[in-house]
């Protein structure tokens, strides 16, 4: 799959609130990375799958529509706005990173505010 066959995958799969599907698109090692911290909020498949898990896919108003989608080489940055988490939608950029035919690594970008390092 090209990187952007990934994210387009990954995606349908979330919106499907659907764990065993959404998966499958990400590295064993995979990694979330919320700057301004450079370190992982997540890392690897076991913790990444149990907080979507608990976390997200339990909510069933949660969707994200992509409001604009930009490919450049291995990398899908994705300018999404997100609905379910709260009583109003918030858009973030997301970076998905491919290597090896997998998302290994993902950047979530907050906007109009600074984001705090832990999951929300």
């Amino acid at each position: 799959m090209t990187p952007e066959q990934l994210a387009q995958g990954q995606l349908e799969a979330y919106n499907a609130h659907d764990l065993e599907a959404f998966l499958p698109f990400f590295s064993d090692t995979v990694a979330v990375i919320r700057p301004p911290a450079s370190e992982p909020v997540l890392r690897g498949k076991a913790a990444f799958a149990e907080f979507y898990r608990t976390e997200r896919f339990c909510l069933p108003a949660l969707h994200a529509e992509v409001v604009s989608r930009m490919v450049l080489g291995n990398k899908v940055i994705d300018h999404e706005r997100i609905t379910g988490l709260g009583n109003t939608p918030f858009e973030v950029a997301v970076v998905y990173e491919v290597r090896d035919g997998l998302i290994q690594t993902m950047w979530s970008f907050g906007a109009d505010k600074i984001q705090s390092p832990e999951l929300s």
